[in-house]
């Protein structure tokens, strides 16, 4: 039964560099929306309170509001999902490995899985509250056993979790969408303070205390991890990934009906307000992360990427593990008063500052990871990872 299900995925091995182009993009593509967090008054915190509530270019259309509103609306929620889709591919590839060695599954994938939610714990804790890599890690270890199931499992499950997934947004919406305008929130004047002026232990210790509160988004959006994750076996499965007819195919279909969809879906729920805002970044941007996966599949495809790019993208998605740490660590360094404090000297001075923060610190992981894998075949994290979970004899 294993064998016959292993089929089809067996035949497709060989691979695109679009892989690690994708998780380079996904990787800087999630700092897109991150960074806004790491400039606002009470950073982590203040996103509970609207303190990320974007501009409205059309009650003022200058320069800076169009560029911060497009900035914007081509990250939030997409990054996030396309980095998503990846762990779903990397769930099918380690079932592939395991399968051609003839090793059981999941074997030891769940021990990666908890190896992975260690490390989100620690850069949780000790870096970003708004971290990924634990709610990846509880998704993989729930999802870990179907990749050796049936098609017809798979997507049971798969649209079973997408179902109660956009149930849930939609109630969460139109729950929203009843209430009474109420006053403008505000970020907590103690929280601001935390984070231009207080200690780094005092950071810490506010990250613990409030550890259910920072924890809420991979909660709410548990549904969409798991659909995602097979969604990205799925595509694996397919052959979306390879150097062939039929992935250039997949490819220019996800290009055309992702951003055919999810372009117009998206701009609908921007410019709905704050009040669809749950419903754009977990219903409507999947849709055109789907769309990203086409669109760079087939600028890879076509020499469209020039040769630096694509060295650069694959360079962070070769280290992704370490990259997405070092961002948001560098982020730290950069804007909290534990260092630098530029969030406090730069605020309300426009965005024009905080998009070159992006561009700064992409360009520093793009060089950093291409002359870090010039010495070494993988990221320091990934090395270390590689260390802990290496069998033993």
């Amino acid at each position: 039964m294993t064998e016959t299900l292993l089929a089809p995925a067996a035949e497709k091995t060989t691979r695109l560099p679009l892989l690690d182009v994708l998780r380079g993009a996904a990787i800087l593509g999630t700092l897109m929306t991150n960074v806004w967090i790491f400039t606002s008054p009470g950073s982590e915190w203040g996103v509970l309170q609207g303190a990320l509530k974007p501009p409205d270019p059309i009650a003022d259309p200058s320069a800076a509001h169009l560029a911060e509103s497009v900035f914007r609306f081509l990250a939030d929620g997409k990054f996030l999902a396309l980095l998503t889709v990846l762990f779903g591919v990397g769930l099918a590839i380690q079932f592939d490995s395991a399968a051609r060695r003839g090793d059981p599954w999941p074997g030891r994938y769940p021990r990666r899985a908890a190896f992975l939610f260690v490390e989100g714990t620690v850069h949780f804790v000790l870096v970003f509250a708004w971290d990924v890599l634990m709610g990846y890690a509880v998704t993989a270890l729930v999802v870990a056993w179907l990749p050796a199931r049936s098609e017809k499992v798979r997507g049971w499950a798969m649209w079973t979790a997408g179902g109660l997934h956009l149930a849930l947004i939609s109630l969460l919406t139109l729950d929203s969408l009843s209430r009474p305008p109420g006053a403008p929130k505000s970020p907590d004047p103690a929280a601001v303070e935390l984070y231009a002026h207080g200690g780094y232990p005092a950071q810490v210790a506010f990250r613990l205390e409030h550890f259910l509160a920072l924890r809420i988004e991979p909660i709410i959006c548990f549904g969409l991890l798991v659909f995602l994750f097979l969604l990205g076996v799925r595509l694996h499965r397919a052959g979306a990934f390879t150097a062939t007819a039929e992935g250039h195919r997949i490819r220019t279909r996800l290009a055309v009906w992702g951003l055919g969809l999810g372009l117009p879906l998206n701009a609908a729920t921007t410019l709905g307000g704050s009040d669809l805002y749950l419903l754009g970044r977990y219903g409507a941007a999947p849709l055109l992360a789907l769309g990203y996966i086409g669109l760079i599949g087939v600028a890879l495809d076509r020499s469209w990427i020039p040769a630096f790019a694509r060295t650069a993208l694959g360079s962070v998605g070769r280290t992704a593990l370490s990259c997405y740490v070092a961002q948001n660590l560098l982020c730290m360094l950069l804007c909290y008063g534990i260092g630098l404090g530029l969030a406090e000297r730069l605020g309300g001075s426009g965005p024009w500052w905080v998009m070159g923060l992006w561009a700064g610190v992409s360009l520093i992981l793009a060089a950093g990871s291409w002359l870090w894998l010039r010495r070494f075949d993988h990221g320091p994290l990934e090395a270390v990872q590689r260390t802990v979970l290496r069998p033993r004899r």
